[in-house]
């Protein structure tokens, strides 16, 4: 237990003493009746660039813990609360475990799944399509240096999953009480301190690929498998009940499977609509990456204090919604790089990266419009159909060989093709080719596009700058299928058969992909007896 105090403000050059002497007069109280005082959470608010201030929320345990409660009773502020631990905990069910459970992906949603299985003694056994992460890096590497695409492991399938290749960006919009548990278990095994109490917590894929590689080396330690090169291709039924599966051309016998298999597994979606599994086409968003000088992100946001060694490497999140379409900026890279990232070969895909130092010359991000079946239709699969009609044209605009299609902002709001560079140089490595953009897209997205330049320049001075360069396409932001669960977490009409994180439908970047994991986790456990 402990006393949380909210909202304390200070300015960019204070130390984190000034933030706990605040709160502790806030609390009316001396440093002597204090038994610990620790920071829980900063960010920073630079709405105003003429008064860039952190706020910070502190947590404050008495040495008489009784006290706690009545004091923040007493004092009646809404910028303290009595804050209740509710430790991680899980309840072992009743039912014998006659075959071994079987985790398919191993991105951060089959990652913490398999943790805590492994943990709880489930001893479960994790096949992914692609390669160990130190194997990975160098296929990828491959392909960004000499377009050798391997479609088996790339950007999208090998382990980690997708997020290994990106920004480590650890914000979420979700409130799980998982999450501070996923944040702890990071920093156990490797990522920086801070992300325990930043607001906006990043590792970076530098970081990032050890923490993975030491996570996947613990589920092995506590009895788990984690199979590399082994692809789901089917699943069998017997009274729409899963009953086995075959892996590599080998059947093998199980009652549950957590499909944790991301969003650019399209085989698995076909085989899953033929199998006759309940799906739904899901609303996504698509566009293009956006590269401007980092440096001058930084004085759009933090106008004369740019430059101070005490505010971080700018970044921001835009958005604009009208007549129920949306248009906003995605997964933003401070400091990185825009990477090839193509899981198939004739199609180009785009996606944002960032190292932990996030020191690059310029930042990306993604500026994506939502899409619906009222854009590419109704059947389950008529969502990934469209992402690839999308990837492949701009696979012709590039030149066929994985370059990516390209215009500078002014180009494209003016409906030239061009690419008519100045400050700003692309960091895609396999090159940018001039294109019309607005040929990649239906109208209606391309419309929007512009609007939203338009629109976040006024938010951000510079942004639609014209020699800002756009890079084409952005397709992967999201699952466009829904493998659809009930409340015990299994998919509508067939029991044995979890879906899981982003792929499923049920996630949206690392931690709530890593939360989804552990909420299923959590139900087979609450189910089935450990062994």
């Amino acid at each position: 237990m402990a006393i949380l105090i909210n909202s304390i403000k200070t300015s960019i050059d204070a130390q984190e003493s000034e933030a706990f002497e605040k709160a502790l007069r806030l609390l009316k109280i001396s440093s002597g009746e204090v038994r610990s005082i620790k920071l829980y959470k900063k960010s920073l608010d630079a709405r105003r660039q003429n008064q860039i201030q952190f706020v910070s929320s502190v947590l404050v345990q008495l040495k008489e813990p009784h006290r706690e409660q009545q004091l923040c009773k007493r004092l009646g502020s809404s910028q303290i609360a009595w804050k209740e631990e509710h430790p991680f905990q899980v309840t072992k069910g009743t039912l014998p475990l006659k075959h071994p459970i079987y985790i398919a992906g191993f991105g951060p949603a089959g990652i913490f799944c398999a943790y805590l299985l492994a943990k709880e003694g489930y001893r479960p056994i994790v096949l992914e399509r692609g390669y160990d992460v130190d194997r990975r890096v160098q296929v990828v590497d491959g392909f960004w240096t000499k377009g050798i695409l391997d479609p088996v492991c790339n950007v999208q399938f090998g382990e980690g999953g997708a997020g290994t290749f990106s920004d480590g960006k650890l914000t979420t919009r979700i409130n799980d009480p998982n999450c501070q548990y996923i944040l702890t278990l990071l920093h156990r095994f490797g990522a920086p301190e801070e992300i325990l109490t930043k607001a906006k917590p990043h590792i970076g894929t530098d970081k990032l690929r050890g923490v993975i590689k030491r996570l996947r080396e613990e589920i092995v330690s506590l009895g788990g498998q984690v199979l590399f090169e082994h692809r789901l291709e089917q699943i069998h039924l017997q009274n729409n009940r899963v009953c086995a599966i075959t892996v590599n051309g080998q059947t093998l016998p199980t009652k549950n499977l957590v499909l944790a298999v991301g969003h650019s597994a399209r085989d698995t979606f076909s085989m899953l609509e033929e199998l006759g599994v309940f799906l739904e086409p899901k609303n996504f968003s698509v566009g293009v990456r956006i590269e401007h000088l980092q440096k001058r992100i930084n004085e759009g946001l933090y106008g004369k204090m740019a430059g101070h060694p005490n505010l971080p490497v700018g970044e921001y999140q835009l958005s604009y919604r009208e007549n129920g379409r949306g248009v906003y900026t995605f997964c933003m890279c401070p400091g990185g790089l825009v990477v090839p990232s193509s899981s198939s070969p004739e199609s180009v895909v785009t996606n944002g990266m960032s190292e932990y130092l996030r020191n690059r010359e310029n930042a990306n991000c993604a500026v994506v419009v939502s899409v619906g079946a009222e854009d590419f239709g109704s059947h389950p699969l008529d969502g990934m159909r469209f992402q690839q009609e999308l990837e492949q044209r701009a696979f012709q605009a590039g030149g066929r060989n994985y370059a990516a299609p390209g215009a500078c902002v002014g180009d494209f709001l003016s409906g030239k093709k061009g690419l008519s560079l100045k400050e700003v140089q692309p960091s895609y490595a396999l090159g940018v080719v001039p294109c019309e953009l607005r040929s990649l897209f239906p109208s209606v997205v391309s419309q929007m596009l512009e609007k939203g330049l338009r629109l976040f320049d006024h938010k951000i001075k510079g942004f639609a700058a014209p020699d800002a360069v756009l890079t084409g396409v952005e397709t992967r932001t999201s699952s466009p299928v829904r493998i659809t669960r009930g409340e015990d977490f299994q998919s509508l009409g067939c029991p044995g058969l979890y879906p899981c994180g982003e792929g499923a439908g049920y996630a949206g970047g690392i931690m709530s992909a890593a939360a989804d994991g552990l909420r299923v986790a959590q139900q087979i456990i609450s189910t089935f007896q450990s062994e």
